[in-house]
């Protein structure tokens, strides 16, 4: 249980983490985090969950769309970074590996829903353009037409989108939380920022606001 690794529990997820450390106190690298974590630091293991749980947790919560389900994978996230600390080899960032490893937490219980008609009606609320006076309001609102059009990208797409935009990744980094060669993950992106013009043209809204 993450309760077991003395994990904070996951409230106000979409706020910011914990401040940072006390003035003139330089905090650990990642890196030395997990060295720490593969010594058995709890405290250690605190640290770099406060550090990296809301961008992890958004990450996988745009593959999800369900917060509860979300909140699930990431204790497993991150109890699996407790166990295989020991076995980061440092050929990418920590945060790279981080997300690599909610990427395929996040598709496995894909799989494991592949069938459930709740997706049909998730995917058909992504599309809904009903306009009544809140969906207008939140249709006239720059930031909920760039959500509501990432939505509508395919899977793939909008994690690329996500990853290079949202989380800054070098394609290289994106290659590796993937699992693809750089080429392909520019080909992906290509066709991601193609489609996402178009739907933000559709919209109303300037291809600028990427």
């Amino acid at each position: 249980m993450l309760t077991d690794l003395a994990l904070p529990r996951l409230r106000g997820t979409d706020g910011p983490a914990p401040g940072p450390a006390a003035p003139g106190a330089k905090p650990p690298t990642d890196a030395v985090l997990l060295a720490r974590m593969a010594d058995g630091d709890r405290l250690a293991l605190q640290v770099f969950y406060a550090r990296h749980h809301v961008r992890v947790f958004r990450f996988v919560l745009r593959i999800l769309g369900d917060r509860t389900k979300a909140e699930d994978v990431i204790s497993d996230v991150f109890i699996d970074a407790w166990r295989q600390a020991g076995q980061f080899e440092g050929r990418s960032a920590v945060s790279t590996w981080l997300l690599a490893i909610a990427r395929h937490k996040a598709y496995a219980v894909l799989r494991r829903r592949t069938h459930d008609p709740i997706d049909e009606e998730q995917a058909a609320a992504i599309e809904d353009t009903a306009d009544g006076p809140e969906a207008t309001l939140a249709t006239r609102d720059r930031s909920a037409v760039l959500r509501r059009c990432l939505g509508a990208l395919a899977p793939a797409h909008r994690e690329i989108i996500d990853l290079v935009y949202y989380h800054e990744k070098p394609l290289a980094e994106v290659a590796r939380v993937f699992g693809i060669p750089e080429n392909t993950v520019k080909t992906r992106l290509f066709y991601a920022r193609k489609k996402l013009g178009g739907l933000l043209r559709e919209a109303g809204l300037d291809r600028d606001v990427l």
